[in-house]
């Protein structure tokens, strides 16, 4: 398995890591699997920037609309998956291309990071749900103070996902930690830009195309649909439109805040994974996206995939 070789594809929101990997996947007769953890829902296409069947362009793509957002799924279950379908491709001579940007999905997946598996408690989790957001990141700060650094005071759902798994093992999460063996020969790339405000227009541009393509009735119709869903409040995209639906805020101010939350997850993103040092960067303002898929598929063919 460490032998066989895998591409990953990753960086800040609205870097262009989606047409790439399908760019990339036709020349190298590849299969895309998405890595990222709001596309695994169903419904959360425009928001989570989920690839049309016309711009997937016949590339099969993995790891997208496999569950409903009432339904529980940890990074575990995405690594189970993940690896199945990595096997399945390799071993029809193809090459596995994973794209996106949620982190610590990468890093379980793809490095030497091991989650401890903790089955979902929904009883736990229901007494949990009923704290505020700052009580429960008080409480994991008493609990686990390494983990609560990590995780947004904001995320419930990531907070009470922390919590229920100290609870459990009676241990902090942080030392239930372990390191594992890499399990394949990775070729990391990164989209990202030196100019940080080239970045961001980037990323204003993006969410005004979302709501010029129906992100608003999308998040109406999902919010009439589950009511204040723990993932729907924790995402982006859905959690500023919600305010504005129940009248404390204007839509003006909901789109800024919708923008401002945006450019503020890409500074996280980048964050983490400026700490890959093994991910070969593209500055995708000096560069075009033709000039970055040729030097992509030289270094490819260098390493013999």
């Amino acid at each position: 398995m460490k032998n066989q070789k895998v591409i990953a594809i990753t960086g800040p929101s609205g870097s262009g890591k989606t047409a790439l990997s399908i760019s990339l996947a036709k020349e190298l007769d590849g299969e895309i699997i998405s890595v990222d953890s709001r596309q695994i829902y169903k419904g959360l296409d425009i928001g989570s920037a989920k690839p049309t069947l016309e711009e997937r362009d016949n590339i099969p793509h993995y790891m997208m609309d496999i569950i409903e957002v009432t339904e529980a799924y940890s990074v575990a279950d995405f690594c189970d998956s993940a690896n199945e379908i990595i096997k399945d491709i390799l071993s029809r001579g193809k090459t596995p291309i994973l794209a996106g940007g949620t982190g610590l999905y990468f890093r379980t997946l793809l490095q030497d990071f091991d989650l401890p598996r903790v089955a979902p408690n929904e009883e736990l989790r229901q007494e949990l749900d009923k704290k505020t957001c700052e009580e429960l990141y008080n409480l994991l700060l008493e609990k686990d103070y390494d983990i609560a650094q990590k995780i947004h005071f904001n995320n419930k759902v990531k907070i009470i996902r922390a919590l229920e798994v100290c609870l459990t093992l009676g241990i902090p999460m942080s030392k239930a930690q372990k390191k594992k063996e890499n399990p394949y020969n990775v070729l990391w790339f990164g989209l990202n830009a030196e100019n940080r405000e080239f970045l961001y227009d980037r990323v204003n541009k993006r969410v005004d195309i979302m709501l010029s393509e129906g992100l608003e009735e999308e998040a109406k119709n999902l919010f009439c649909k589950y009511g204040e869903n723990n993932i729907l409040i924790n995402t982006i995209g859905y959690q500023e439109l919600l305010p504005y639906f129940k009248g404390e805020i204007d839509y003006d101010t909901a789109v800024n805040l919708l923008k401002q939350n945006t450019r503020r997850y890409t500074k996280r993103q980048i964050s983490w994974f400026n700490a890959n040092k093994d991910i070969r960067w593209f500055d995708i303002e000096k560069m075009t996206s033709k000039q970055i898929l040729e030097e992509i598929i030289t270094i490819c063919k260098y390493a013999s995939i």
